[in-house]
């Protein structure tokens, strides 16, 4: 179960601030996991308040084309995608990461 993994990196990177209130984490729309299955993981594993953002994808082509991609298919743990130009597989710019964004401390 890799969401886990991906779980207790965001919450260890979150703590090392100090005491955690809540979070902001972007998920690209290529990433590893969906938006909604990564908040549900964090709000199981904490009891901070949680925020995803979801952040598009950006590719660009070798057939000039640079934009979103055509998401051919989404499943658990695997995202398909090409270029809605060609077809071919495109380069990823942005939009396949998990990212910490905001960590809010609980004040003293």
């Amino acid at each position: 179960m890799h969401e886990q993994a991906i779980a207790n990196r965001i919450i260890e990177e979150a703590k090392k601030c100090g005491a955690v209130k809540g979070i902001v984490v972007e998920v690209g729309d290529l990433a590893h996991l969906p938006a909604d299955e990564m908040r549900q993981v964090l709000l199981d594993r904490t009891e901070w308040d949680v925020t995803v953002v979801e952040k598009r994808a950006l590719v660009e082509c070798v057939c000039g084309y640079c934009g979103e991609p055509k998401i051919v298919q989404k499943q658990h743990d695997a995202t398909l995608f090409e270029c809605p130009v060609c077809g071919s597989l495109p380069l990823v710019k942005e939009g396949d990461q998990i990212v910490l964004k905001t960590v809010e401390l609980q004040e003293d």
